[in-house]
């Protein structure tokens, strides 16, 4: 018989019914092992527990598990106590399930967006969580301040003050159950302030424009050139510009100073909003990072960042640093809406004051680094035709194509059980801008032993 341990005071859901306490009682527990509910080996209350917790007889309950000890429903041995007895487990039938639809699983996977999750810091992370969980005073598990655990807000203004360039202070950070909780939040507050209209890039995440579009915001592009997203000329009517200032998701470059200076002007004369998209500024390979374009206007401009690529997006945690207007109707449109562990704000604020999160971004930059080098010296080696842009930062890559190839690539790589996105995926549908052939590469999604294997299948997939 398997044996499942439980503490002799185990808890019982019995609803004792019909004529007669033993009865019932009986009956009650002969259905609950019947249909699974008490598993196989699991040990029942003593006769005097149980009846303390049904209100009833000590012998009512002695009598009913020695008349289901007899029918063989249970078991009872010297010191052992009363168990339940290994036998068939009758189920209700189900209402049969629709056909699973069975996608295999892709050998190696090449799409933007994730980090290598193999790489996250484990140790580090719980020696963090023990020491936070350690120090904590026993306020801090209560429901705390919506707008995030206080120490994870100092820790979040100082970190994004000292590495991004962001005029912060620990009142204007918002803590968000990641980034796209953050923008739900925005889109309720942009549409509560009686904006319509949301300037989007070219090229960007559908998943972000269809947030905007469920609170009643339409998003209209703006112009793409060979020097990027062009904000010069906010579309007229529009209150806001979402924008990847550091690196464009997902071509890849930074908006040039005159550019980042002409929308916060715009945001300064027209009163609008500019929504910052921080998504990887920690890594940038060949040069200085691009500071936070919140940095040219602090009352006009929302910061947003994440811990999705530096560590990873199943923490779930995100961060907005908002004008001070702005502080109290985010608040208003977060309340009852979903926010994170406070245990795991709590080791993030002690990640980032011990110093263990510089260090584990640093040590990143260098491992995504050195795939960036490798991918590109195997593609001038072995695809010559193709050109990787975009490539000065992130952990992406968007390799141009020659035209009309972008869809053969991309089922050519199906077939090797790659999995590989199209820029045009991310083409917002009204751009005006001529669709360019090309595969988006997320580098920094495989594991360190998967990453050659993945190069090797890209590569036979290049025209």
């Amino acid at each position: 018989m398997t044996e499942t341990r439980a503490n002799p005071g185990l808890d019982l859901h019995l609803e004792p019914a019909g004529p007669g306490l033993r009865r019932g009682l009986t009956e009650a527990l002969r259905a609950a092992v019947r249909t699974g509910r008490l598993a196989p080996g699991t040990r029942l209350p003593s006769s005097r527990v149980l009846a303390a917790d049904l209100g009833i007889a000590r012998n009512t309950v002695a009598d009913a598990y020695a008349d289901l000890v007899a029918e063989g429903w249970l078991t009872a041995r010297q010191g052992s106590g009363t168990r339940v007895a290994d036998r068939p487990v009758t189920t209700p039938p189900a209402a049969p399930a629709p056909p699973a639809r069975t996608a295999a699983r892709p050998a190696y996977d090449l799409r933007p967006g994730t980090p290598d999750l193999a790489s996250f810091p484990r140790t580090e992370w719980l020696r963090a969580a023990r020491r936070a969980l350690h120090a904590a005073p026993d306020e801090a598990l209560g429901y705390g301040d919506p707008r995030g655990h206080a120490a994870l807000r100092a820790a979040l203004a100082g970190y994004v003050s000292r590495a991004r360039g962001v005029h912060a202070d620990p009142g204007r950070v918002l803590v968000c159950n990641g980034f796209v909780h953050a923008l739900d939040l925005l889109g309720t507050v942009l549409r509560a302030r009686g904006v319509h209209t949301v300037a989007v890039e070219s090229y960007g995440l559908h998943i972000h424009r269809d947030l905007l579009a469920a609170a009643g915001l339409r998003t209209v592009p703006l112009p793409l050139d060979d020097q990027g997203t062009d904000p010069r000329a906010v579309p007229e009517g529009a209150g806001a510009v979402l924008l990847t200032p550091a690196h464009q998701f997902p071509l890849g470059m930074p908006l040039r100073p005159d550019r980042r200076a002409a929308v916060v002007e715009w945001a300064r004369r027209t009163g609008g909003l500019v929504l910052e998209d921080d998504y990887d500024g920690e890594f940038r390979y060949d040069r200085q990072p691009v500071g936070a374009l919140q940095a040219l206007g602090p009352d006009h401009v929302i910061h947003l960042g994440t811990a999705s690529k530096a560590l990873a997006p199943g923490l779930r945690l995100a961060w907005a640093v908002l004008p001070p207007p702005l502080v109290e109707e985010a608040l208003a449109a977060k309340n009852h809406l979903a926010t994170c562990s406070v245990l795991e704000q709590l080791t993030l604020a002690e990640f980032l004051t011990s110093g263990a999160y510089d260090r584990h971004v640093r040590a990143a930059r260098l491992r995504y680094r050195r795939r960036r080098d490798t991918l590109v010296a195997a593609l001038a080696a072995r695809a010559p035709g193709v050109h990787a842009t975009g490539i000065a930062a992130g952990l992406h890559a968007v390799l141009l194509l020659p035209p009309g190839t972008e869809q053969s690539v991309v089922q050519a790589a199906t077939w090797q059980h790659l999995a590989l996105h199209g820029l045009s995926l991310f083409r917002h549908p009204d751009a005006v801008t001529d669709p360019v052939d090309a595969v988006v590469v997320g580098y920094g999604t495989p594991p360190d032993h998967a990453w050659s294997g993945a190069l090797d299948a890209l590569c036979r997939v290049l025209p």
